[in-house]
Order: structure tokens, then sequence, then C-alpha cells
């Protein structure tokens, strides 16, 4: 008999009140994929960047569940000096 597992996504629970808008496109940036970068200060948490938002995360080990803790701005004018300082 052969089975068929379907992984379920993560359940993602928004601790701030974020709008529904920000929660959306994190939803739809994990299912994605999208990269998740590492806070090198705290195991577990992770920033995932959007089109114009950095989304602030709590990933459980087990991967069963996401919390949103925050979401700001991109900073364009950062992220360029940052790519241009590295490429020297």
């Amino acid at each position: 008999m052969n089975m068929t597992v379907q992984k379920q996504r993560p359940l993602l629970e928004d601790l701030r009140n974020h709008s529904q808008e920000q929660v959306s496109e994190l939803r739809v940036l994990l299912s994605m994929g999208a990269p998740l970068r590492a806070d090198a200060r705290r195991p577990g948490f992770f920033e995932v960047d959007g089109d114009t938002s950095v989304f602030y995360i709590f990933k459980y080990p087990t991967g069963t569940k996401i919390l949103l803790l925050g979401v700001w701005e991109r900073d364009r004018v950062a992220e360029m000096v940052s790519c241009a300082c590295s490429a020297a």
C-alpha cells in the first residue's frame, strides 16, 4: 500500500496585530520558500525580506509554527551602501 503524506504548512501566528496585507505577504513569501536570514544572537529567530518590508519571525524547531514578531520597511539606501562596500 502506497501512502502519500501531505506536508502541512506551518501555522502562522501574528503576535502584534499587523495588517492583514502584511500577514498575507509573509504567508506568500514562506510558501514560495523565501530565504530566511538567521539572527546570530537569537536561535530560532529570522528575518525574511519582502518587496518593501522585512519580517522578523520566530520559527519553532519542529517547523509546525511560525510567530510574526515585527515588520519594518526595507531601507533601500542602506542596502545599496552595503552592496557597494562589500564589492570594493
